[in-house]
């Protein structure tokens, strides 16, 4: 453990920090997940649904710091192609 008071507050920081983090990265992976199983079910008018709410979640993504910019770009690119796919 860290002894003295800086290497403390850095400590605290990176706690939050973390948290932080692993909610922001949780919530875009949960969003994703939710996507590709409105894709796979068939369903195109729920799947754009969906599909809208899941870029919101990359550009938030991104402002956060979770994502690199050209990272989410593809994913909305390969979503999008899957999408248009469906019948």
């Amino acid at each position: 453990m860290a002894n003295h008071f800086s290497a403390l507050k850095r400590a605290r920081q990176t706690e939050k920090r973390t948290a932080r983090n692993r909610s922001n990265t949780s919530r875009l992976r949960s969003q994703l997940r939710q996507l590709r199983e409105s894709l796979a079910k068939g369903d195109k008018p729920a799947a754009e649904q969906v599909y809208r709410e899941t870029v919101s979640a990359l550009d938030k993504a991104i402002q956060k710091g979770v994502l690199h910019e050209n990272t989410a770009a593809r994913y909305k690119s390969r979503l999008s192609a899957r999408l248009n796919a469906l019948k």
